[in-house]
């Protein structure tokens, strides 16, 4: 399993339920890893999609322990409502195409289960109001890829690889 995820120089992630920068080479970044795979997200990172829809061309799975399955069903995504079900619907996965897409507490959760991370940084302050653990300080995390300097829209991003030394595995 992977994670991918754009982040401020403080690690920031987002505020008020959306992303901290408009970014055309991140987002076509992040559609290069995910399409035609499978994401993993928590319910308000699928309502801050355009109409709270999931993402077209990718199976999603939406944790959501007070999930309805009629709203699932409707939508089109896999509901889950804890992590041994999210386990279980993802032992029959590839997991080297599966991808943690948000919100924060779902970065959290996943993490120690993640092979590598995909990460945009961003040189600038967002604002942000959640986090992502900082990678770099974290021991079992190792940057392995470091691209080079780009502007985005006006930011300067760098697009980076980590590997996790140490995945949990999912029991």
């Amino acid at each position: 399993m992977n994670t991918i995820f754009a982040a401020d120089i403080n690690w920031g992630l987002g505020k008020k339920n959306d992303l901290l920068f408009s970014l055309k080479k991140d987002m076509k970044h992040f559609v290069e890893h995910t399409k035609g795979k499978t994401v993993i997200m928590g319910y308000n990172t699928l309502l801050s999609f355009p109409g709270g829809m999931p993402l077209r061309n990718r199976k999603n799975i939406v944790l959501y322990p007070q999930g309805d399955e009629k709203d699932a069903e409707e939508k089109g995504y896999i509901l889950v409502k804890s992590l041994e079900e999210l386990f279980s619907v993802l032992k029959d996965e590839d997991t080297d195409n599966v991808y943690v897409i948000g919100g924060a507490m779902m970065y959290r959760t996943m993490l120690p289960y993640c092979k590598f991370a995909y990460v945009t940084k961003v040189n600038a302050d967002g604002g942000a109001e959640v986090f992502h653990e900082n990678l770099d300080k974290l021991p079992e995390w190792e940057l392995i890829e470091k691209g080079d300097a780009e502007d985005d829209n006006g930011f300067e991003i760098r697009f980076c690889t980590y590997k996790n030394n140490d995945i949990k595995p999912m029991i």
